[in-house]
């Protein structure tokens, strides 16, 4: 954790806590636990195991970047990369430690993600009695279409003003289309997107799964077609070999996604009417890069202003 980071979609890292434990299938090769086992044998992670807290020095780390933020004008994005915000097993009052170091970094973006969005309601509330500030970005890890259909609607209902989710490892194809549009026929007055911006990425790492670029792509033209913020944030250890056959995988109306799994023979296997087959290479996480058909994508939500400060920059 500190001043710069390797993650493409935040400034920093800091966490108020280290340690989690495996709740779902993004949860499988996490580097953080192999980070907790390299340096402090796992102590940390697990059912059971015990949170490891940090000192005062580390703890005054976010609020001399905020003062740096603030002189210079611009917001800096902080994740807490070793812990989930939301974790039941936090250390007794760390959480409400967090959210006083939270209303006094206002020049700080805090992108609180979880893999357990139904408690961040609750907990948000219990942190922010007077309501979420602006600062806080609260996002959810989806990995395939399973885990949309049961977590973002939880995600919607938490309180927060700016909702992302990330979806890395991306482990299969995922429709958005009941919670970012478009709705209706064009030219009709549409609702809102519930959802302000989504982060895909393909998995790094020992063990990684490869990601179907399809599957990236769909969710590309799911969010230009809604007006949502679209970062894509890497391909992972896998990038799109040169053999590709059939029809283009996404479907039309982003709703009727066909499932798929990877053939180790030879390639992705798509089930569906729309299904073509790709190969993927193992070529490294530098080597397969952040370009997806040639491009970068590096779109964020819109940050409100910090009241009585005026409009300040990424």
């Amino acid at each position: 954790m500190g001043t710069s980071t390797a993650i493409e979609w935040t400034d920093s890292t800091w966490s108020p806590w280290e340690g989690c434990q495996k709740v779902g299938p993004g949860c499988d090769h996490c580097y953080a636990e192999a980070m907790n086992r390299w340096l402090r044998s796992g102590s940390n992670w697990g059912p059971g195991a015990p949170r490891r807290t940090y000192s005062e020095t580390h703890w005054k780390k976010p609020l001399r970047w905020n003062a740096d933020a603030a002189r210079a004008g611009r917001y800096r994005k902080v994740f807490p990369s070793v812990c989930d915000p939301f974790d039941n097993a936090a250390p007794e009052g760390e959480r409400e430690r967090f959210a006083e170091l939270i209303r006094g970094t206002p020049h700080l973006i805090w992108l609180l993600l979880t893999k357990r969005i139904g408690n961040a309601g609750s907990m948000l509330k219990a942190m922010f009695p007077d309501g979420t500030p602006d600062n806080v970005w609260l996002g959810a890890t989806i990995v395939n279409q399973d885990e949309a259909d049961r977590d973002i609607p939880k995600l919607i209902d938490a309180p927060a003003s700016i909702r992302f989710l990330s979806m890395e490892p991306l482990l299969g194809e995922v429709s958005l289309y009941d919670w970012i549009g478009p709705w209706g026929k064009p030219g009709e007055l549409q609702a809102p997107p519930m959802i302000d911006g989504v982060f895909v990425g393909g998995e790094s790492g020992r063990g990684a799964r490869p990601m179907h670029p399809a599957w990236a792509r769909s969710l590309r033209d799911q969010c230009d077609d809604a007006g949502v913020a679209f970062h894509f944030k890497q391909w992972g250890e896998w990038a799109p070999g040169n053999s590709c056959a059939g029809n283009d995988l996404i479907d039309r109306d982003r709703r009727n996604i066909a499932s798929g799994f990877f053939d180790y023979n030879g390639g992705w296997n798509l089930l569906g009417p729309n299904a073509f087959r790709q190969t993927m290479d193992r070529i490294g996480k530098k080597t397969a890069g952040r370009h997806l058909d040639g491009r970068l994508h590096d779109d964020f939500p819109q940050i409100n202003a910090v009241a009585g400060k005026g409009p300040f920059q990424m």
